[in-house]
Parts: C-alpha cells; structure tokens; sequence
C-alpha cells in the first residue's frame, strides 16, 4: 500500500499541443493539459457534463515520447503523482499551482490528425 500513497490515474484529452522545454542541464520538459469528463443525471432527470481540467508534466525520455506522439484532442491515459509549486508574480502575489507529474503515460483511442 506504500506504493498508492501518492497516485494519480486519468483518462482523457488532451487540451493542447505538449508545451516543450529544455532545461539548462539538457533536460527536457513538457506541459500539456488534459480534460477529463464525468456525466450524471441531475434532480430533473437531465444529463449533466463535467469537465475537469488537469496539468501534467513530463520529463526525460516520457517527455521526449509526449513531444513526439500527442496531439491536441489526442485521448491518453496517464499515471503519475500530484505535485505542488509555488512562486511570486511580479506584483508579489503568490501563486499555487497543482500538476499531475507524469511517469507513465498510454495512448488511446484512435490517432487524431
């Protein structure tokens, strides 16, 4: 059970084009959101969409695949932990962000042109 303290497994599509970048170490890092939807039907019996949004990064040799191969639209499933960060704007307001820290990462559906 170690292993599920810090687990994250979503099924979606992607928002964009993976954003790439390579750090000064020669790293490479993509960004990409994704979109997940959940449907229930709410008290008048109508069918009700939601639809979350999820930053995911990427580094290494997963970046390099996610560069390659995803596409906006693209429907993906994707394994990885949460991670938090924080930084100052330049009006010195801090600000939090949440991301889905990609280490697995599987293609799905048909491939979007």
């Amino acid at each position: 059970m170690y292993a599920l303290k810090n687990k994250v497994q979503l099924i979606g599509n992607l928002g964009n084009a993976p954003e790439v970048r390579n750090t000064e170490s020669g790293k490479k890092l993509v960004r990409f959101s994704i979109a997940t939807n959940e449907t229930y039907r709410n008290t008048q019996g109508e069918k009700v969409t939601e639809t979350q949004w999820h930053n995911v990064i990427a580094w290494g040799k997963l970046a390099e695949i996610a560069e390659k191969f995803l596409v906006k639209g693209a429907e993906v499933a994707i394994e990885g932990k949460l991670t938090n960060r924080t930084y100052t704007d330049k009006e010195g307001n801090k600000k939090y962000f949440t991301e889905v820290q990609a280490n697995e990462l599987l293609m799905l559906g048909k491939a979007v042109a």
